[in-house]
């Protein structure tokens, strides 16, 4: 399901995813979609008591019962299980690179990609094979061997620019197995006590080996850090970015401010895009 975040990221510069029961952690009740987060200081919380469900695959056997806790933490104190679930459009700007439309409830996407004048409507509802249209400049992709390749890079596209912007939510997804790494001091970027959370994958996506570790703030259950390793036996990440720039967006803390160029932005989360976003250039 996840390909190497790092072979993204280089095609990125060179190419210049029920109401929740807790407000988000540090926002009004009645902050709006898009709002910044209001307040930097926020109580502590106490851990979620009732765990969020699991994809089908998730490696619940594999996993520690610690790591498992946090993860419903993170989730419920970033929004909740089921705003995220019955949320069915998200539309952001990854990195400045390219626009993103998701219809995650009905398996659709459009990327559109200005540096190398490409666009993308991707259907990937079918598992067994991808469907859409490509244009690139003003001409459409009609040969079956090319649109295929581009379909798939489409739907690789989605998997990277979702997983930033929503990792927090697939933190049970299949294949993968939680570990807890144990309380630490100051995390590498808020420089706060918190608790860390490694994921590591079994048979799913291009890079099974990967891994990826999360420094979760021990007063708020948000994101702080995160670090990627290439390899899972790897003990120096090949990278390492901050969360910062909260916002709700439909009743969602999501993180949009990576460090440097890495920015999340015009990001809306709802249940209204015109159709013509998946039928028209």
């Amino acid at each position: 399901m996840l390909r190497s975040l790092v072979l993204f990221l280089l095609v990125s510069l060179v190419f210049a995813c029920q109401p929740a029961t807790d407000a988000p952690v540090g926002a009004d009740a009645g902050a709006t979609q898009g709002s910044e987060e209001a307040g930097a200081t926020v109580p502590a919380r106490a851990p979620a008591t009732v765990a969020y469900p699991a994809a089908a695959g998730f490696d619940a056997a594999g996993s520690s019962r610690k790591a498992i806790q946090l993860a419903d933490s993170i989730v419920k104190y970033h929004g909740g299980y089921e705003a995220y679930q019955n949320t069915r459009y998200f539309s952001w700007n990854f990195f400045g690179v390219r626009d993103l439309i998701w219809d995650k409830l009905g398996k659709r996407a459009r990327i559109d990609s200005p540096a190398d004048s490409t666009s993308y409507i991707l259907d990937y509802s079918n598992p067994a094979r991808l469907t859409g249209r490509v244009r690139v400049g003003a001409t459409e992709i009609t040969d079956t061997t090319a649109l295929n390749e581009l379909l798939q890079r489409a739907h690789s596209i989605l998997i990277n620019d979702s997983y930033w912007l929503v990792q927090q939510f697939k933190l049970k997804d299949s294949g993968v197995t939680l570990t807890y790494g144990g309380k630490t001091g100051p995390d590498p970027q808020a420089k706060r006590p918190g608790h860390i959370l490694d994921l590591t994958f079994t048979d799913v996506g291009d890079t099974p080996q990967n891994r990826y570790r999360l420094y979760v703030d021990g007063a708020t259950y948000r994101i702080n850090t995160w670090q990627f390793f290439r390899d899972a036996a790897d003990t120096e990440p090949a990278m390492e970015t901050p969360w910062n720039g909260y916002k709700v967006v439909a009743g969602m803390l999501l993180s949009t401010d990576r460090g440097g160029r890495f920015q999340l932005s015009n990001v809306n989360a709802g249940n209204g895009v015109s159709e013509s976003s998946f039928r028209e250039w």
